[in-house]
Formats: C-alpha cells, structure tokens, sequence
C-alpha cells in the first residue's frame, strides 16, 4: 500500500494504492471525475463550518488539482500546499494552476504519507482529504499527524465515495444484463483486499485522534450523461480501468460484453450510449482540532 493521491474511489482495484502512478489515463480520470463531480464538490466546500475564511489549506492525496481548485474558488485569498506521491500529477497541477493565474497561491510537496514522518506542512486552517484516507496503510497514524498540524481550531475535512459510480441502467446491455454490478462487484472484493478502510465510517476514528466531529453530509451524486460528453469519457476511463484488474475473474461471457463497451468504434461502445448516468455518493466528515488554553499550573 501506497501512495495516496486524490482519487477516486471508483477506479477499480487497479487504482488503489499501488495504482500506476503518474499514468496519462489516470490523470484524465482525475480530470474528468473534477470536472464531472464539480458542482459537487462545490457544494461540499460551502457546507464547511468555517467562521472564517482559511489562509492555509493542505490538500492531502491533492492528484492533479480537484480538491485545490475548488477550494481556491471557494476561498480565493487562501494558500494551497498540494500534497500526492506521484511527481506527474503535481506537475499537472502546477501547469493548470498556471492557466489559471493562480500558482502564487500553490506550492506542491510530493511525499508518501504512508511514511513515518512527514514533511513540514505549516500549520493549517483547513485540511482537506478526498477520496484519500482510505488508501493509507495506517489511517490512525495519518488522522494523528493531521491533528498534530492543524492550527488550533483547524478543521479537518473528509470527503469518501460509496464505492464505485454506475453509469449504465440496470438491464444493460441487452445481452447481459447487470454487467456493471458484477464488474463492480469483482473490483469490490479486489479492493477489499487492499484497502480495508474503504467504505469506513471516519467519525469514530476521528474522535479516537482526539478531534471533535462537528458535521457529516452525505450528498447523493445522480448526473444525467446527456449534459456533458465528459460522462461517457469518464465511463470509459472508469471501466478501462477495472477491467484492467479483474479481468481474469469475469465469466467470458461478461469479458466480451465489456469489451463491446470499451470498444471506442464499435456500435455498442459507452461513448455512443445515450443513457448513460453517474450515480453514486459522497460523504463529507468535518472535524475539528479542538482550541484549548493552558491553564496555570496548580500550586
């Protein structure tokens, strides 16, 4: 285990921690899952109970930039210290925050923090973890250093998916139905494997890192395909990706049923679907390191 980067849930056993790193295709998932789930994720960083707008954020698992922009749009006078592994996805990341006139406001580290000790990142107003908490070896070791850098009253933000999205509706294809759900059902047990902590309920092991949970917002995801052709792009990458890693698991059958799917010319690819959705949820733990004054040592 692993590297985390910001990724998402959904991306197959092959994604998880010793995903292929830095690779083009999971970087355009990256891209695409932002640019998909913005709105989303939007929502998430105006529901954060923030008295004040943070100074300084750190974006752990930060991949090529969703969580860091859209933080930044939401609070445009912060600093942003990106964190990932992965040396091509910060680089990304730079080069968008670059185009967007915003890269005095960025500073990126690349570290693995399923190290022991980690780098000096300041001490945060705010840090944000999406879809990264659940890919470290030692999640209690990880809550633990985040409380020890947070500012006093700093807040802490969790953000996981329920798994992987689904696209398709429930009868396709035609000639096997359910495809989707014993794909994801494959790359589920794979995952299981190698990443316990997916699908956790954060609140407990906050509290037990001495931090006060102060809020948790679970946000249904259910985007029609119509509206963006990004969808069918994301679909794609999504699935590509899954079979990548439980291919030898499905029954020959399914095998070329998805492969029909991926297929990029063939008349039954997800890029020519026209019923395509993304459906799935993201849930978003706030916790907060507690400010507590010294009081006088007792005579």
């Amino acid at each position: 285990m692993n590297r985390p980067h910001t990724h998402t849930a959904h991306q197959g056993a092959s994604h998880g921690h010793h995903h292929d790193q830095g690779t083009d295709g999971q970087a355009e998932i990256l891209d695409l899952d932002a640019e998909v789930l913005a709105e989303h994720t939007a929502s998430i960083t105006a529901w954060l109970p923030l008295p004040t707008g943070p100074r300084h954020i750190v974006d752990l698992g930060c991949g090529t930039g969703a969580g860091t922009f859209a933080l930044l749009d939401r609070f445009p006078d912060a600093h942003v210290t990106a964190v990932d592994s992965s040396a091509e996805h910060l680089q990304r990341l730079r080069t968008k925050a670059r185009a967007r006139g915003v890269e005095e406001h960025v500073r990126t580290v690349q570290a693995d923090l399923d190290e022991a000790v980690w780098p000096d990142l300041g001490s945060p107003d705010l840090v944000w973890a999406s879809a990264s908490m659940h890919h470290m070896a030692n999640p209690d070791h990880a809550l633990r250093a985040v409380h020890d850098a947070l500012a006093p009253g700093g807040l802490f933000a969790v953000v996981e998916l329920a798994g992987h999205p689904r696209f398709l509706p429930e009868d396709a294809p035609k000639d096997r139905p359910g495809l989707e759900e014993r794909v994801h059902a494959a790359a589920d047990r794979l995952q299981a494997e190698h990443m316990p902590h997916r699908g956790a309920d954060w609140g407990p092991m906050l509290a037990a890192a001495g931090f006060t949970v102060e809020g948790e917002r679970t946000i249904a995801v259910n985007i029609e395909g119509s509206r963006s052709e990004a969808i069918g792009l994301y679909a794609l990458g999504v699935l590509r990706r899954i079979r990548s890693a439980i291919a030898d698991t499905l029954s020959p059958e399914d095998l070329t049923a998805l492969d029909q799917l991926l297929d990029t010319s063939g008349p039954h690819g997800v890029l020519r679907r026209d019923d395509l959705t993304v459906r799935t949820e993201r849930t978003v733990w706030a916790a907060r390191r507690v400010s507590r004054e010294r009081r006088p040592p007792t005579r």
